[in-house]
């Protein structure tokens, strides 16, 4: 049978459904969203029939990303959102030619914050894993498409290397991406580094080629942790360092990116390591220690203490506990405003040292248009339109190919650009969000890049694949309150 995957196509290519990251509750969806849904559903019946397609055939072509748009657009209207719009030829959902027009694009995209799980690994076997994979049951349905595995936790599968090859490699147009890490401490960490090498050894043996690079996490508040960091760098090459500040150390307290007592040692080491990339979740506070470590105050502090490290702020700082507006510094508290106010307050301009990535927070703001258009608006203005970063938080939400597509398409509107100063969301400036910006963080050359990739095994196989695809447009995080609960009992 040619398609494996939900074959009566009854799945929305942009998935459209309460999962989260792990790191935030999953909410029930609002109305309009189902009625976003609602309508694509509707809709790609009748345009499937225009197009001469089955279902299945309509939704995993451009016509079928299309089709939900145009109805979040239509639910963004009918909410009276006029911030942001998914800038569409009207014929799009039903003329293929039309829909790429938007849709498809050679832009180089360099993916900065995926994450996988090694199944079989050791923090499966502790009382706290085991929760930790009872949480992640969004993917049960599939599982028997991928692996004959029958126990319950078969599903787990789904998120190995091989399967985030398929997510990521094939079923997007991803070329490079880097492989992060979780907000756990080592002991539970469902890739460890040694797994997250082994993930990176793979992409390596199919493309050829330096696709996969990897994060070292490092935990300051932590005795003796720094003394990780030189085999993080001597024998797995790991290309930057992942901070959860928001995690409890020593006293049951996280820390502060300007706490110069924890900081300065955590850069010295890692100035002589030669690793300048200093990634810290900030944003989507999670159930470990004091949220108010979770929030951007110190980074502006920071980034003036250690002007020679660039500081990659993962989420953008975004909390999904507030809404997102215009930036107003009486009004940053949470958020993004209050990583605008820090850099602000002290002396960081636009595209200097600090830099904002999108991982988690654009998939939350995709059905929010006006909240979306302020987010990626102030990052832009006030972080730097060189200096923010494409990143997707897959595989939590399957393959990140619906994100991608619908950046392809979002556009500010002419009257936000106007009363807030946001800059035009031109193909060059897509461009340098999707991956260039990131290339020059990491020192990667992009021509060269991409000549190798172009030619490698992987690019290849995907050729190959895509002739016959066959995407889940499944989602694999946490989507209900009891799951989320059971990864917070796991020390998630």
């Amino acid at each position: 049978m040619r398609f494996r995957h939900d074959p009566e196509g009854l799945r929305l290519p942009v998935k459209l459904d309460s999962t989260t990251n792990g790191e935030f509750e999953p909410a029930p969806l609002a109305r309009r969203d189902r009625q976003a849904i609602a309508l694509a559903q509707q809709s790609a019946s009748e345009n499937a029939r225009r197009t001469g397609m089955s279902r299945r055939q309509f939704m995993i072509s451009s016509c079928g990303a299309a089709n939900v748009l145009m109805a979040l657009n239509a639910a963004g209207a009918a909410a009276g959102e006029i911030g942001g719009v998914f800038a569409l030829a009207p014929d799009a959902a039903v003329d293929p030619a039309a829909a790429a027009a938007t849709l498809a694009s050679d832009d180089f995209i360099f993916d900065v914050q995926n994450h996988a799980v090694n199944p079989t690994g050791p923090w499966r076997r502790r009382a706290s894993g085991l929760r930790l994979a009872r949480s992640m049951r969004g993917a049960t349905d599939a599982g028997k498409a991928w692996t004959a595995a029958d126990d319950e936790l078969g599903y787990l599968n789904l998120l190995d290397g091989e399967h985030y090859v398929k997510d990521v490699f094939l079923d997007s147009d991803t070329q490079m991406a880097v492989m992060s890490v979780l907000s756990v401490d080592h002991d539970d960490e469902p890739l460890p580094i040694q797994d997250a090498a082994a993930v990176r050894a793979l992409v390596d043996r199919l493309g050829s080629g330096r696709r996969l690079l990897l994060h070292g996490k490092i935990l300051p508040n932590h005795a003796g942790d720094l003394d990780r960091m030189e085999a993080f760098k001597t024998q797995w090459g790991v290309s930057a360092w992942k901070l959860y500040t928001q995690l409890p150390g020593e006293g049951s307290r996280g820390y502060r990116l300007d706490d110069e007592a924890l900081m300065t040692p955590f850069v010295e080491k890692s100035r002589r390591l030669g690793i300048d990339i200093v990634c810290a979740h900030k944003g989507f506070r999670f159930g470990s220690g004091d949220p108010a470590f979770a929030t951007c105050h110190d980074v502006g502090r920071a980034a003036r203490l250690y002007p020679d490290m660039k500081f990659l702020i993962y989420h953008g700082g975004y909390d999904k506990d507030g809404i997102e507006g215009p930036y107003d510094p009486d009004k940053a508290e949470i958020g993004i405003n209050t990583l605008v106010k820090s850099l602000q307050d002290n002396g960081i301009a636009p595209n200097a040292n600090v830099y904002a990535e999108l991982g988690a927070t654009w998939r939350q703001l995709m059905t929010r248009p006006d909240q979306a258009a302020h987010a990626w608006g102030k990052l832009l203005k006030h972080v730097g339109e060189d200096n923010v970063l494409w990143g997707t938080d897959c595989i939590w939400y399957g393959s990140p190919q619906d994100q991608i597509q619908a950046f392809r398409a979002f556009q500010f509107s002419e009257s936000f650009r106007e009363h807030h100063g946001y800059p035009e969301l031109t193909p060059a400036l897509k461009a340098k969000i999707f991956g260039l910006n990131a290339a020059r963080v990491y020192k990667v050359n992009v021509p060269g890049t991409r000549r190798r990739l172009d030619r490698d095994a992987l690019s290849l196989a995907r050729e190959d694949y895509l002739a016959e695809a066959d995407p889940s447009f499944l989602t694999y995080g946490p989507k209900s309150m009891a799951e989320f609960r059971a990864l917070l009992r796991s020390g998630h």
